[in-house]
């Protein structure tokens, strides 16, 4: 089963998508892939309460912030991925990479191929009205871009608000 969770900073999609993993994963292992590189205060904060959030739930952490079509996971996994903005951050800034939306549409392709069940979380950054400047925007572009390459492959797609999943596309359960 694979699902797109996408939702607003703070909405309850990294909640949601923990405890579905919990739900879906069976016997196999349960895979955090977390893409934030660990900046500053504000970062580090951010990921001590991810790692709380999960700290009794049996996921084995995996520190991976690009090149994602590298892994190599057990093929009975549940996969959670933490999360595209961070990772197409990551690849577009860090990496200064020219094709990042199709490098990490393969690159998650490449998990789902290879897990039982996956889980992608993404940001939700396109609903405010504001103009931002050339690298924003190619940001925005680029994490849209790969939220709609996902969202076409993927047996669902949920939206979070408020803690609230919104079902948009439903396959597979």
């Amino acid at each position: 089963m694979t699902e797109l969770v996408i939702g607003g900073s703070g909405s309850g999609k990294s909640e949601y998508a923990e405890n579905l993993c919990m739900k879906i994963k069976g016997k196999g292992k349960l895979y955090y892939i977390a893409a934030m590189i660990p900046y500053g205060d504000e970062a580090n904060k951010r990921i001590a309460k991810h790692r709380e959030m999960r700290a009794d739930k049996g996921f084995e952490t995996i520190e991976k912030y690009y090149n994602f079509h590298e892994l190599k996971l057990d093929q009975s996994s549940t996969v959670l991925i933490e999360c595209l903005s961070n990772l197409t951050a990551n690849e577009i800034f860090e990496l200064r990479e020219k094709n990042a939306a199709e490098k990490i549409f393969f690159g998650v392709k490449n998990i789902i191929d290879q897990s039982k069940n996956v889980i992608i979380v993404s940001n939700d950054i396109f609903s405010e009205d504001c103009i931002y400047g050339n690298e924003t925007e190619m940001y925005m572009k680029t994490l849209g871009d790969i939220n709609y390459m996902l969202g076409n492959i993927v047996d669902n797609v949920t939206e979070v608000l408020f803690s609230v999943p919104i079902k948009y596309k439903e396959g597979k359960k």
